[in-house]
């Protein structure tokens, strides 16, 4: 029974591992690089108030995937997104996740293209709460969005332009972050919307966009919104030559706890502040006590806790959303938007620390195990308790 139970624990932890491979706490170290960033064309705009976020290559254990780019509403008018990006740390690839905030941060000096050409963000920008695009490095209809404007730059999304996609190592870009990105660190992040999370969900599970399959070169490279990948963009080419014996010896990879962004020394690590940012974690092991009556029962209670808990969780999800869309359109000011960020994580942690105690009173009525049901008795009868733990 504690053997179960130990499974039970590593199930659990490995779920949240996969879980936040991208989104979250825990992440992936690799110890090659990612394939180099394909060549595409951005789909137009679905609308006013869309926000690029381009692709990338993302890794979950087994293989790197290509996350396509995508338009996005923001969480709030007047934030921009800095993209995540892959850096060499001394011993492997770390994976630095991305997010919303009212500069554009440190992104590595990767050429995402699209208005992100390593340093800040030339695509657009806010005025009196709303986003005006660059056309010159977005695709978009004038018939439908007026807001625009026309500012020619100098580097594009092109095949002349370096698709390396990682900063660092062997081969990658060198840059580091400037004044104004370590500006940004300290300020307040917003991490990915659910939408977002989403969007990575489904790039996933899909296994046309693993690099093994298409060498570099996915067939749906960017979707006009989030997790719409039968209407998406297909690669032009590949960044560059893909080739799948690369370090083939030295593929494993490792768990570790979120990589610190270079530009965020002084920051405080990342809390989970919504009930959207909580991982999903693994159904326990059903018991195996060998009462199947007892067994059965104790079974039924998790999954009705569980059921239960998803029903609260996405309850308070849905009243987090509606009180972003809210302040949103009552332009409130900084301070409001602290206090209601503030307000979410106190929400998001009572949650969190109520279905602990919910599932930890649960445990203790567990059935007891065969081992501890057995006693020596005064007759000489033997208890074997090797494997009592």
């Amino acid at each position: 029974m504690i053997r179960n139970r130990y499974r039970s624990i590593l199930l659990i932890l490995c779920a949240m591992v996969l879980s936040a491979v991208s989104f979250g706490e825990i992440g992936i170290s690799v110890t090659f690089g990612p394939p180099a960033l394909p060549v595409y064309e951005q789909p137009l705009c679905p609308g006013d108030g869309y926000f690029w976020t381009p692709g990338y290559w993302a890794y979950d254990g087994d293989d790197y995937f290509w996350v396509p780019g995508t338009w996005v509403l923001p969480p709030e008018p007047g934030l921009y997104w800095t993209p995540g990006y892959w850096a060499w740390s001394g011993e492997a690839f770390s994976f630095y996740d991305g997010f919303w905030a009212t500069q554009v941060g440190f992104y590595g000096g990767i050429n995402y293209g699209f208005g992100y050409f390593g340093e800040g963000y030339q695509g657009g920008r806010w005025d009196n709460g709303r986003f005006f695009y660059n056309r010159t490095v977005n695709n978009v209809n004038v018939t439908q969005v007026h807001n625009v404007y026309n500012t020619t730059v100098i580097n594009n999304n092109n095949t002349t332009v370096t698709r390396v996609s990682y900063n660092g190592g062997n081969g990658g870009i060198s840059a580091r972050p400037r004044p104004e990105e370590e500006a940004v660190a300290r300020e307040r992040h917003i991490p990915p919307v659910p939408v977002q999370q989403q969007h990575f969900q489904a790039a996933r599970s899909n296994p046309e966009l693993r690099a093994s399959t298409n060498r570099g070169k996915p067939p749906v490279a960017a979707t006009p919104r989030p997790g719409d990948l039968r209407s998406g963009v297909p690669a032009k080419q590949a960044g560059a030559p893909y080739n799948p014996q690369r370090n083939q010896n030295t593929t494993q990879s490792q768990p570790y706890r979120q990589a610190e962004r270079p530009d965020n020394r002084s920051s405080q690590p990342n809390q989970i502040a919504h009930a959207s940012d909580i991982p999903h974690g693994a159904r326990p092991e059903p018991p195996n006590t060998g009462d199947s009556k007892q067994d059965r029962k104790y079974q039924q209670q998790q999954e009705k806790l569980q059921a239960k808990q998803e029903q609260e969780q996405q309850k308070l999800q849905r009243k987090q959303e509606e009180d972003h869309q809210r302040i949103a359109k009552q332009n409130a000011d900084g301070a409001r938007k602290q206090q209601l960020e503030q307000q979410h994580q106190q929400q998001t942690r009572q949650m969190q620390q109520k279905h602990e105690q919910q599932q930890q009173r649960l445990q203790q009525r567990m059935p007891p195990s065969p081992e501890k049901s057995v006693r020596p008795n005064n007759h000489g009868q033997k208890h074997d308790d090797k494997h009592g733990g």
